[in-house]
C-alpha cells in the first residue's frame, strides 16, 4: 500500500532517501556534482515522502521559485522501487501542494542523462525550457515547466 506524507526536509526518511539520491548521481554527475550539491543541501519546508508498506520508498520538495513558480526539487526514487508509479504520485501530490500555495507554473531541471525522468515529465505535460538561474551555463541540465 502507498502513502504520501507531507513533510519538511528534516524528516529523517527525507534525508534517508535524498542521501541515497546523492550517492546515485556521482555517477550521473560525476565532475559537476559539487555545482548541483549547493543547491540541493538546502531546507524544504514543503517535503513529500512515499511509503510502500512503511518503508520509505520516494520523495520530492517544492520550493518557491518566484511568486507564481514553484521549483520542483530531489525527485527520487529506490531503484528497488522504480515502475510502480510512485514518482507519478510523488509529483502529482507537488504539483497539488503548489496549487494550494497559489502558484500557477512548476519548473524543474534535470540530467540529459534521466532519460526515464524526462519522459517522465513529459508524460504530464512538462515542456522543455531555456536552461534558468544557476543552471543556465550548464549544458548537462534540462530544464522544464509546466502550467499547472
Amino acid at each position: 500500500m502507498m502513502k504520501l506524507l507531507r513533510t519538511t526536509s528534516e524528516n529523517p526518511d527525507f534525508k534517508y532517501l535524498t542521501q541515497l539520491f546523492d550517492t546515485y548521481l556521482i555517477d550521473i554527475d560525476g565532475d559537476e556534482k559539487d555545482f548541483f550539491a549547493q543547491y540541493n543541501q538546502i531546507y524544504f519546508e514543503n517535503a513529500i515522502v512515499c511509503y510502500e508498506n512503511n518503508i520509505p520508498v520516494g520523495c520530492g520538495a517544492l520550493k518557491p521559485y518566484d511568486l507564481q513558480t514553484g521549483e520542483i526539487k530531489r525527485m527520487f526514487v529506490h531503484p528497488g522501487h522504480r515502475n510502480k508509479g510512485i514518482a507519478m504520485a510523488v509529483l502529482e501530490e507537488l504539483e497539488v501542494w503548489a496549487k494550494e500555495l497559489q502558484f500557477t507554473t512548476c519548473i524543474l531541471e534535470t540530467s540529459v542523462k534521466l532519460e526515464n525522468a524526462i519522459a517522465l515529465y513529459e508524460k504530464v505535460g512538462y515542456h522543455q525550457i531555456p536552461r534558468y538561474g544557476q543552471y543556465v551555463d550548464v549544458e548537462s541540465s534540462v530544464c522544464m515547466k509546466k502550467n499547472i
